[in-house]
């Protein structure tokens, strides 16, 4: 099945080259299944770079995917098209009374600042509190997933030396989990980030380290009792982003190092191999699968406790 999206959304026609089945809202609407209603509140100021990424990996999977693009409400973006934005998204306080069965928050460059200190926070704080009783199921995203553990576990983040940047070796923790189906027991991870979160404060918060790195620290977490994945790392990223991201800061004067493991030979002018792209679509396509699996057939009953859901079955 395909993931639908705006016929006039940039990802819609780069996917369809890509050869992921996608479709428009008329062909949709022919079809008699109800589609997992997914949405992303996307952070990032390179926002159709971002939407396309999360759309190619969710879109992957055998299932009818709605993806709804959300963004901050006060928040104005300097780095994309007020156009765009005014076509494709609609702020938080639009959607709050809606009900979704995946919830996908980005991460945001902002990593240096306290959370208190995020213009957006306050409202941040009632998106996470609003996925408890509207969203099946949540992935934070990089800082997105810090800050969502931060607000419920009060786990800090914690400010690197140097910046974590490259591709990085992880080990798969927790081979039995269904997120991790098909997993090999390590893979490559791009990171990119100024801080991380401890693995015994993430675990003394009562949450599951299912892949991390000893070399970087924990990257994908299960918070049980949120129903939230948290993903510290960009497994989501193009083949390029990494470069992207270092050209930008070699041609603003940064002191940057090379993306570890990143470019062979560690020599920027050689083009980058792809070898996260695999594992990528296997957690997307796995937390995909668990929401169809587990999320209410009636969308009214999602954030329903069992007992609920169960009562408002039998009326």
């Amino acid at each position: 099945m395909p993931i639908k999206l705006p016929e006039d959304l940039p990802a819609y026609s780069v996917l369809s080259r890509e050869g992921v089945m996608v479709m428009g809202e008329d062909r949709a609407a022919r079809q008699d299944i109800r589609p997992l209603r997914i949405g992303l509140l996307n952070l990032m100021p390179r926002k159709i770079q971002t939407e396309t990424q999360f759309a190619r990996l969710i879109g992957a999977t055998p299932l009818q995917i709605d993806l709804q693009l959300i963004r901050m409400t006060e928040h104005q973006t300097r780095n994309t098209a007020a156009e765009h934005m005014q076509a494709f998204y609609r702020p938080f306080q639009e959607v709050r009374h809606e009900r979704f069965d995946g919830l996908i928050i980005t991460g945001a460059p902002i990593e240096h600042l306290p959370y208190e200190e995020v213009t957006y926070w306050d409202e941040l704080r009632e998106v996470f509190d609003w996925t408890q009783t509207n969203v099946h199921s949540t992935f934070g995203v990089c800082w997105g997933g810090m800050a969502m553990a931060y607000h419920f576990h009060g786990t800090p983040k914690h400010m690197l030396p140097a910046k974590a940047f490259g591709c990085f070796r992880h080990a798969n923790r927790a081979p039995a989990s269904p997120y991790l189906n098909g997993f090999s027991d390590d893979c490559i991870v791009p990171v990119s980030r100024w801080t991380e979160m401890k693995r015994d404060e993430m675990q003394a918060a009562g949450l599951s380290v299912l892949l991390d790195s000893w070399e970087v620290g924990p990257c994908l977490v299960e918070d049980v009792a949120h129903r939230a994945l948290y993903i510290f790392n960009h497994l989501e990223y193009d083949s390029t982003t990494l470069g992207e991201e270092y050209e930008r800061d070699v041609e603003a004067g940064k002191d940057i190092a090379v993306p570890v493991n990143y470019f062979p030979g560690d020599d920027p002018r050689l083009p980058p191999l792809n070898r996260w792209r695999s594992h990528a679509h296997l957690l997307y396509g796995n937390w995909i699968n668990q929401i169809y699996q587990t999320t209410p057939f009636d969308p009214d009953d999602i954030g329903k406790g069992p007992a609920e859901a169960a009562r408002a079955a039998a009326r």
